[in-house]
């Protein structure tokens, strides 16, 4: 990649390891649909005019139903799972099982697409599998908290929010490939407003939200997803889909980071072995890390 390519990955990494950070500041006062709500529907306001303005329009109008899928699950749903998460988990935990996002795609791949998987992919989708349930295992607590929420179910949330990234990619690998990105990305956001728009407003706040909660979903919908998607699409473009993936694996660390920093909120050893072996398997099932080829010997053995 060129130098100006590792900083906007590095960049994108900082931005969405932020989004957990200003979740976990506005779930509380907004609640999670309203949160939700607010995220999509900025995001749009900012890619509908680079949209109308780059001339995608048509293959939005072309392809808004399969679009339309895709926003339900790849970006309401997950959206509002995280938030509820948020109102129980840390956020490094968060963004720890949010990288679990590509071993899911990698499993429906296999399992829904027929996808072979060499030695390597498996390992990963097997390691990855393992991280979460250990993470899982320490942190899953009972206690009910925030919004009813208990941090058992939290993590719940976190892993089904994921499993629905993991979809949405096969999907839209089959159903929209070859679609001008920003009318994906942009009809996404659009059709998620759709979505959310009665249930949010059906449950939003009676209490007005205070100005950090309202910085927080500013944040979370202009910076967070409209301009990260530009990002994260300018990526793809010019340093291919494997190097752009690979902003999965920056994500965690930027997100302790944030939470540190912001909510003094600190990693506990068994948090980061967690990390470490989910970003293992992760990294292994993308093919961001192989394996070393079999030698001679091997091959002879497993013929």
């Amino acid at each position: 990649m060129r130098r100006r390519d590792v900083f906007e990955l590095l960049l994108l990494g900082a931005i969405w390891g932020a989004s957990f950070l200003f979740m976990r500041l506005g779930a509380a006062d907004f609640g999670a649909l309203a949160l939700s709500l607010l995220r999509v529907a900025g995001a749009s306001l900012l890619l509908v005019p680079l949209l109308l303005w780059r001339g995608d329009g048509p293959a939005l109008r072309r392809h808004w139903r399969a679009i339309a899928v895709v926003g339900l699950i790849n970006s309401a749903l997950p959206f509002v799972l995280f938030a509820l998460a948020a109102l129980v988990l840390g956020t490094g935990l968060m963004a720890v099982f949010n990288a679990t996002a590509p071993i899911w795609g990698a499993f429906f791949a296999w399992v829904w697409l027929g996808e072979r998987l060499d030695r390597a992919r498996l390992l990963g989708l097997a390691i990855g599998v393992a991280g979460v349930v250990g993470l899982a295992w320490g942190k899953a607590g009972l206690q009910v908290g925030a919004g009813g929420m208990s941090p058992a179910l939290g993590i719940a949330a976190c892993v089904a929010a994921t499993v629905l990234y993991g979809l949405a990619a096969n999907y839209t690998r089959q159903r929209l490939q070859g679609v001008a990105p920003l009318a994906l990305a942009a009809g996404s956001q659009l059709s998620a407003t759709a979505v959310l728009l009665l249930p949010a407003l059906w449950a939003w706040p009676a209490v007005a939200p205070p100005a950090t909660a309202w910085g927080a979903a500013l944040m979370l919908a202009l910076v967070c997803t409209g301009l990260a998607y530009v990002l994260f699409f300018r990526l793809i473009a010019h340093a291919g889909a494997t190097n752009a993936i690979s902003v999965t694996l920056l994500i965690p660390g930027f997100a302790m980071l944030w939470g540190w920093l912001i909510m003094g909120e600190t990693p506990t050893p068994a948090m980061l072995l967690g990390c470490a072996v989910i970003l293992l398997g992760t990294a292994l099932s993308t093919g961001v890390l192989k394996l070393p080829p079999p030698t001679p010997q091997q091959k002879s053995r497993e013929g």
